[in-house]
C-alpha cells in the first residue's frame, strides 16, 4: 500500500532527528530549530504547498508540562491530497526563530503575530514589528503570564477603548464599544442611542426589508 503524503514526511523529518506525535487526530512532527527552514522545505517539495498557519502555544502553567515553555506550530496542508501536518519548534524566552519568508511570503503576517502575542523573534524576517496590539502596549497578550487586570487601550488614531464601556456595548447597554458612538448595530437592544428610545418606538429597529411591503 503506497503511503500517504503524511507518512512520507514524517519519515523523512524522523531521519533529520523529529519527533513525530498524534493528539485527537493531528499529526505533528517536532524538530530543532536549526532543522526548522530544511524540514518546511521537505514539507513543501514533497507536496504540503499550502502555509495554513503559524501560531504560538505558551506552557508556562499547563499541567504536568515538561521542557520549554513555548512551542511554534505550523499548519501545513495539501490541497491536491488533503492532507494536514503540523511541524513545531520548542523554544524558551529569549530563543529566537529562523523565519520561514523565503518560503511562504504570506508567512510574514504569521510570524508578526507570533512576535506580538508571544515576543517571539524571527531570525531574517524582513519586517518584524507589531501586527494587532498598538505601539506603545507593554507586554504581549496571550503569554499566561500577562496581566488580566482592566486597563484602557489608547490607539494610535486617538480611540480608546474603556473596560466598562466595552462591557456595556456588548450586552447592549450603550452604543458603542469605545470612544465613537456611531448606530446601533444590528441584534443589539440599546436603551436608548441619540437620545431616542428604541423600545418607545420599534420601527426604529427595523432595516429596509424588515417589515415593509
Amino acid at each position: 500500500m503506497v503511503a500517504s503524503l503524511v507518512e512520507q514526511v514524517i519519515e523523512r523529518l524522523k531521519a533529520r532527528g523529529g519527533k513525530p506525535a498524534e493528539f485527537k487526530g493531528m499529526l505533528s512532527v517536532t524538530v530543532s530549530k536549526d532543522e526548522l527552514v530544511s524540514a518546511v522545505t521537505e514539507a513543501k517539495t514533497l507536496g504540503f504547498e499550502m502555509l495554513s498557519d503559524v501560531f504560538g502555544v505558551d506552557y508556562l502553567s499547563y499541567p504536568g508540562h515538561q521542557g520549554k515553555r513555548f512551542s511554534v506550530a505550523y499548519n501545513l496542508y495539501s490541497v491536491s491530497r488533503n492532507e494536514r501536518l503540523f511541524i513545531r519548534v520548542n523554544v524558551d524566552d529569549g530563543e529566537s526563530l529562523p523565519t520561514i519568508t523565503g518560503l511562504w511570503r504570506g508567512s510574514s503576517f504569521m510570524e508578526r503575530e507570533v512576535y506580538d502575542m508571544f515576543g517571539l523573534t524571527f531570525e531574517g524576517h524582513p519586517d518584524l514589528r507589531k501586527l494587532i496590539t498598538p505601539e506603545d502596549l507593554d507586554g504581549h497578550p496571550h503569554r499566561k503570564d500577562f496581566p488580566l487586570g482592566e486597563v484602557p487601550t489608547q490607539f494610535n488614531d486617538g480611540r480608546f477603548l474603556d473596560p466598562a464601556a466595552f462591557r456595556a456595548g456588548m450586552n447592549g447597554q450603550a452604543s458603542g464599544l469605545s470612544g465613537w458612538r456611531g448606530g446601533a448595530r444590528k441584534g443589539v437592544s440599546s436603551q436608548t442611542l441619540g437620545g431616542v428610545d428604541l423600545q418607545s418606538d420599534p420601527e426604529l429597529h427595523k432595516t429596509s426589508g424588515e417589515g415593509g411591503q
